[in-house]
């Protein structure tokens, strides 16, 4: 069962990176209980389009566990992973992600997106467990928030 302490933590991360101009991502990875890393989009500041909160999580997660192999991990991330950051959780053996809005459901205007297709979710479904819309209106209005401040909306 997720636990929704977990995904505030990803969302605070979000907004920590909200106040430094960054989008709206954060991301929490857990094994056995314990936060191994939380971070937050840096993708503007690193001028790196690799550098999505979830890129970043299991990087940490990574260094800090001193193995490519999160077996036993769950990610909590604010939304649904990108077919990059989706990929790494399959080759890094995450067994869980949990998310919180869908791509659909946000708007970016002038950043691009990348949807996950349903059969990519099909196919990684049989290595991993994927739950969507965890805490999703709370998770939608970060995306809200950040466009107040971008004066997009």
């Amino acid at each position: 069962m997720p636990n929704e302490e977990f995904m505030r933590m990803a969302m605070d991360k979000a907004r920590e990176g909200i106040e430094q101009g960054e989008l709206p991502f954060g991301a929490c990875i857990v094994k056995d209980g314990v936060v191994v890393s939380c971070e937050r989009n840096t993708l503007l500041s690193d001028v790196n389009v690799t550098a999505h909160a979830e890129m970043n999580a299991v990087r940490e997660a990574c260094r800090k566990l001193g193995t490519i192999d999160l077996s036993g991990c769950i990610v909590y991330c604010t939304c649904e992973p990108c077919p990059m950051c989706l990929g790494a959780f399959g080759l890094a053996n995450v067994n869980e992600v949990v998310y919180g809005a869908r791509i659909g459901d946000v708007d970016l205007d002038g950043y691009t997106v990348l949807d996950t297709p349903p059969e990519l979710f099909k196919a990684i479904g049989n290595k991993m467990k994927v739950r969507g819309n965890f805490l999703k209106e709370e998770n939608i209005r970060l995306f809200r928030e950040w466009e107040r401040r971008q004066g997009n909306k």
